[in-house]
């Protein structure tokens, strides 16, 4: 039997693997700093490519399980849940500036004073527009033009929809507040993955949770309830009052429940300087 000395640092007993909670945070804190001075070009390409990217997610989850019979209930909703990550996936490891993921770690950096809060609005501002583009484009020409998002798929689709919809707002708030809690602590865990299946894992599972639940994520939301308009359903004015909560509980997940509770544990006591842990992607 293998026995462990008491005297043992706590950072011993961690996987090399995986970096340790205090060193993501620090990690964190430096890509919140990078994302907030990309040049308006670069959140630009970038944030279009993660509205795209989780669009293309929902819509795979969409051709999944409207294609399975319906005696499979909620289990087809969990292989829907379980395939929908592939978005986060390839923003954070292809690259990509997603809206949950920044209202977590840009709003970290700002709380180690490594930006002000200027560069936060400017920051959020630009990848919200970025990403709804990169998911509109999904939701018009894949789903409405090509058709993959109606047909066969319209009850689907129309279905999700409804269920985003069909909401108040403090419900929808309160959604938002439960998706990205979820998706900003995929965020986290994939920073803290030294390889690429580490990172996945870490991506996938919180990911898959917050879609088996039914929470509801801005970004996926530009892309589902507008697919659903094109096809001549619903109202832009109904989608601008699930924008909103969704939106604001978003906010307050990523905000206070991710970056506020790990930055008065591991940052507020230990201001100096980061850690001088390996440089890998800032996604």
């Amino acid at each position: 039997m293998l026995h462990v000395s008491q005297t043992m640092n706590e950072k011993d007993l961690i996987t090399v693997g995986f970096y340790s909670p205090d060193e993501i945070a620090h990690y964190t804190v430096t890509s919140g700093y990078k994302k907030a001075h990309y040049t308006n070009l670069q959140s630009g390409i970038l944030g279009f490519e993660a509205g795209a990217f989780i669009a293309l997610g929902y819509l795979l989850y969409i051709h999944v399980t409207a294609n399975m019979p319906e005696a499979w209930g909620g289990f087809s909703a969990f292989i829907g849940a379980a395939l929908f990550p592939i978005g986060l996936i390839l923003t954070l490891l292809a690259g990509g500036e997603l809206l949950t993921g920044n209202l977590m770690a840009v709003p970290l950096s700002r709380m180690e004073n490594k930006i002000n809060s200027r560069h936060v609005l400017k920051n959020i501002v630009l990848i919200t527009i970025s990403n709804f583009l990169g998911a509109i484009f999904v939701a018009y020409f894949f789903g409405h033009i090509v058709g993959l998002t109606e047909g066969i798929y319209l009850t689907t689709t129309l279905h999700l929809a409804e269920h985003k919809l069909d909401v108040t707002f403090l419900q929808a708030f309160l959604s938002g507040i439960g998706c990205n809690w979820l998706v900003a602590s995929a965020v986290w865990l994939s920073y803290g993955a030294k390889d690429m299946s580490g990172k996945i894992l870490g991506i996938w599972f919180p990911t898959m949770a917050f879609v088996a639940i039914g929470f509801q994520h801005v970004v996926a939301n530009m892309f589902l309830i507008p697919a659903a308009i094109f096809a001549g359903y619903f109202s832009w004015g109904s989608y601008l009052l699930n924008f909103i909560p969704v939106f604001l509980g978003n906010a307050v997940g990523g905000v206070m429940f991710v970056a506020g509770a790990y930055w008065v544990v591991y940052l507020k006591k230990d201001p100096d300087h980061l850690l001088p842990i390996k440089q890998h992607r800032a996604s």
